[in-house]
């Protein structure tokens, strides 16, 4: 078997808009972006807004076409997959999207949340709705006992945990993380980050995350795909891009960086000792 899960060839999505006077735009969001992801790593996709990198995600999730390229998943073009391929396509690809209350039904109990995928595969859970729930609450963080709530009354780092469950409920190869932290605060965001490090050490399942906070990817990714301006202008493991960056834009971002005084970190070392 391949240690390849998923490859992205050469994706290209432009998009037409209209002008005055009846004429059309052309603009190119993604173009000619390639990349692998592996078995179990994690795999973070950079870039400032507007870069390019929700849309390759949306791609390669299938909520979006590509105007050319081809996506391989597990050795097979899933590019304009249809029918049943489709459907295991999506059970096996999931997305944890970056505001969770405009993912989220606000009419729905986190019970019929969770339970959706599955109904949508027609997949029966495992020892029944409720105590599959329950399983999945759990294995995020959050109260059983709440299943019959809301999603307003929760906070949105509890939220982002629903999201993450009902992510998991049909058991993903590989989860799509699109900015999956970026609205939270950063103590929260530290919780969600140590979170997804536990679940996919316990499943062993991949992440492509999408992020612009490179401290953020430092922690959680193995390899690293920065982006500018629609294209791919420097990948590879982590530690190298961020030791040795190659790209002058990615020199660029990782100056902006922000970093602590060096003489207020020794004396806040010294005050602690």
């Amino acid at each position: 078997m391949s240690d390849v899960l998923l490859s992205a060839r050469d994706l290209t999505k432009r998009f037409t808009t209209a002008v005055p006077f009846g004429r059309k735009s052309e603009f190119t969001a993604v173009d000619g972006v390639s990349f692998d992801v592996r078995r179990g790593e994690t795999l973070a996709v950079v870039g400032e807004s507007g870069s390019g990198k929700s849309t390759s995600a949306r791609i390669v999730a299938k909520l979006m076409e590509p105007s050319s390229g081809a996506v391989e998943f597990e050795g097979e073009d899933v590019t304009r997959a249809t029918g049943a391929r489709l459907a295991r396509y999506r059970s096996d690809v999931q997305v944890v999207f970056q505001d969770p209350f405009s993912s989220l039904n606000p009419r729905h109990t986190v019970e019929r949340i969770l339970m959706a995928p599955l109904d949508y595969q027609r997949i029966p859970p495992p020892g029944g709705r409720r105590a599959y729930t329950k399983e999945l609450m759990e294995r995020v963080g959050l109260n059983p006992d709440h299943s019959q709530r809301y999603p307003a009354q929760f906070s949105g780092g509890q939220a982002q945990r629903i999201g993450i469950a009902r992510a998991l409920a049909v058991n993903p190869k590989l989860v799509i993380c699109d900015e999956a932290v970026s609205a939270l605060d950063v103590s929260v965001q530290a919780q969600v980050i140590e979170l997804l490090l536990r679940l996919q050490r316990e499943s062993g399942f991949s992440y492509l995350f999408i992020a612009h906070d490179l401290a953020v990817v430092r922690r959680i990714a193995q390899r690293v795909a920065v982006m500018s301006q629609g294209k791919i202008v420097e990948q590879g493991p982590c530690t190298r891009v961020f030791d040795d960056p190659h790209d002058p834009y990615t020199r660029t971002l990782l100056a902006a960086i922000p970093r602590i005084n060096p003489e207020w970190d020794r004396r806040r070392r010294t005050a602690t000792i």
